[in-house]
């Protein structure tokens, strides 16, 4: 077996162990889709890389640079004829290399909840539990009710960011600008990009009470169909009216710009989990792990 990096041609033997994966998830593996642009998408900030077997493709891991000290591993798949023997952690092993060359200190990626052989695979490979998230999907309405004010200061929704009980539930991580799906910690910068670039709102009921940012709007395909989605990177709140609040001026924010579904960031605590379902608001059925890694050193295998 070789670790090496991916190319074009090896489409066709990654579909044929991954089209299975995830049976019971709407739309399948998504690896299907994504793996051609991956595959072309490499340099400095940016690898993927394919295990290789008398010649045949049997598993494969992506690598991204988000900041100059943070990296997003994703895309973690071995052929089931092959599991057991090794190769997902000579794949890890290659990624890790690959981004401790590259400037980063700590590495994470996301797990499905549901996914325990992922689970399994992340944490035999070294990673340690991190955060907990869920999906919060609130309708887009324009004519949505906020009884506070709205603000769209970056500066005053990252003041409120900073104190936030949900901060450090999720360890200051977000959703990343650039990369879809990855979580990077949120800096001032971030949010500032965010008032310049997407949105930013705030509550303000006499100081802010809760924040978000719209992280992007993109269009996503599923089967024969496509929607607009609005992401919103994290949300915060005080209590359970600046919840409903905050939640409105999403359900606001994303009619604006066009958008048919929202998907935002929750932290997974009874108290956040508990408010967004009071105000009716739709929700994952399942969480999501986010698990870190140290690359400062070699990472222990358990």
């Amino acid at each position: 077996m070789r670790i090496r990096p991916a190319r074009e041609t090896d489409q066709d033997a990654i579909a044929a162990f991954t089209q299975d994966t995830w049976e019971q998830y709407e739309g399948g593996d998504y690896i299907n889709h994504i793996f051609p642009k991956w595959a072309t998408q490499t340099g400095p900030d940016q690898q993927t890389f394919v295990a290789e077997a008398d010649g045949t493709p049997i598993g494969l891991i992506r690598a991204v640079l988000l900041s100059g000290h943070e990296a997003w591993f994703q895309g973690l798949r071995v052929d089931p004829a092959h599991r057991g023997s090794g190769v997902g952690e000579a794949l890890t092993d290659r990624a890790f290399e690959w981004a401790r060359e590259a400037g980063a200190t700590v590495g994470r990626a996301m797990v499905f909840s549901w996914n325990v052989m992922g689970l399994g695979l992340t944490r035999a490979a070294g990673f340690d539990s991190g955060v907990e998230f869920r999906w919060g999907h609130p309708e887009p309405d324009p004519e949505a009710e906020v009884d506070g004010t709205v603000r769209r200061d970056p500066k005053a929704a990252w003041t409120y960011w900073q104190h936030a009980r949900e901060r450090d539930t999720l360890d200051g991580l977000g959703l990343d600008s650039e990369v879809p799906w990855a979580l990077s910690e949120v800096t001032l910068g971030d949010f500032q990009w965010a008032g310049e670039t997407e949105s930013v709102l705030s509550i303000d009921r006499d100081g802010v009470v809760a924040a978000t940012y719209r992280a992007r709007v993109i269009e996503r395909e599923a089967g024969d169909q496509s929607a607009t989605w609005a992401e919103y990177g994290l949300a915060a709140w005080e209590d359970l009216p600046a919840a409903g609040d905050l939640l409105a001026a999403i359900s606001r924010d994303a009619a604006m710009v066009g958008a048919d579904r929202v998907r935002v960031l929750l932290p997974e605590t009874p108290r956040v989990v508990g408010d967004a379902a009071a105000h009716r608001i739709e929700l994952a059925d399942n969480p999501d792990f986010v698990v870190r890694v140290d690359l400062t050193g070699r990472p222990t295998r358990r």
